[in-house]
């Protein structure tokens, strides 16, 4: 019987086979993680033809910084913005540039997210160093216009102090694309937004574990009058530059809209997943959710309120891709606001009213 028992559980350890995370801790993550206030918007593009868009917030010293995507007409370039407090941001310069040379593949789109940073709630929000150098991954394209043509995941580097605006080093080649031989069936057409940890205990067998949304094959969708599925799923890689797909499916999705946009963060034992949702059934906007996780593989989904959504002028249409902090007991939810004019800036919400004149 023993035995029996001992083959169970090792079966069961091999085939990964899902622990749900029970409701009661579900609710303990939302009530730890909500932020019901919203401050208003805190980087706006530099010229009303510009939108700003997917904030990473990170900190060094005794500053914070935030790396945040632009976007011309053209395409996507990466910028940098510093602040003291959270709150109030002044915009340093550009990260990742065009370089308006039709022959290389990110020549008009190097959309930027800083990654290898300190993951655990409330704590340094550090970028870590690997092989002396400070990462990025990005969204790159050779096609002008917005998410247009070809989109692939490209890695940047840089060995410089990374609270000033320089030129990262980009890469000669795309890390994934929708055309490898080994794409899944939902990503052979685009990928989009991806983050990477440096998971040191190798929880999936890799130190650097990446997650990305993408959409692709429409034949494998549910609904067939859905024209547009984004879905997110993982890469592995022991040196940041090699990277292959993590399983066949991907580990977050639903039945109709997108499901993108993940960053990863823990609190105490238990991964967290933001994520953004759109035109989900019945739904016609964007919202922040949550998902939480025990192996970074199976995750378990909340089912209660958004943790945000569109309810105010500057985010009426769109209020989504979230990137959330806790500092000195309070929580900085930061996401894309997109009003009824299509105009997009960074806005945040918090755990406690800091609106001024309160």
């Amino acid at each position: 019987m023993k035995t029996r028992w001992l083959l169970l559980f090792c079966s069961i350890a091999i085939t990964g086979i899902a622990q749900e995370v029970p409701d009661s801790v579900m609710q303990k993550i939302y009530n730890e993680i909500k932020t019901p206030y919203k401050y208003g918007l805190v980087v706006s593009p530099s010229s009303s033809t510009k939108k700003v868009d997917c904030p990473t917030v990170f900190k060094k010293d005794n500053r914070w910084y935030m790396s945040y995507i632009e976007f011309d007409g053209t395409g996507y370039e990466t910028l940098l913005a510093e602040s003291t407090d959270l709150l109030h941001w002044k915009t340093l310069g550009t990260l990742l540039s065009r370089s308006n040379d039709s022959t290389k593949w990110d020549a008009y789109q190097r959309a930027g997210y800083a990654v290898l940073q300190d993951y655990n709630w409330g704590r340094s929000y550090g970028l870590q160093k690997y092989k002396g150098h400070y990462w990025m991954t990005y969204i790159g394209g050779n096609t002008k216009g917005y998410e247009a043509g070809t989109l692939s995941i490209g890695i940047a580097k840089t060995k410089n102090n990374i609270t000033t605006a320089h030129a990262w080093q980009t890469s000669d080649a795309p890390a994934l694309t929708a055309t490898d031989k080994d794409v899944r069936w939902w990503e052979d057409k685009k990928l989009f937004k991806s983050t990477v940890i440096w998971d040191k205990e190798k929880t999936t067998g890799y130190p650097f574990v990446m997650y990305y949304n993408a959409n692709g094959d429409t034949s494998h969708n549910r609904d067939k009058k859905t024209r547009w599925f984004e879905r997110i799923g993982m890469a592995v890689s022991n040196d940041m530059t090699h990277w292959k797909r993590f399983q066949t499916d991907p580990v977050m999705h639903h039945k109709i809209g997108i499901t993108g946009d993940a960053v990863i963060q823990k609190i105490k034992d238990v991964w967290v997943m933001f994520y953004f949702g759109a035109f989900w059934e019945g739904r016609k906007d964007a919202f922040n959710r949550f998902a939480c996780s025990y192996d970074l593989v199976h995750w378990t989904d909340w089912t209660g309120e958004d943790l945000i959504k569109p309810s105010t002028v500057y985010d009426a249409k769109y209020a989504h891709k979230s990137f959330v902090v806790k500092w000195n007991g309070v929580v900085y939810h930061f996401y894309n606001a997109v009003d009824d004019k299509e105009n997009r800036a960074i806005a945040v919400a918090t755990s406690v009213d800091l609106t001024p004149n309160k």
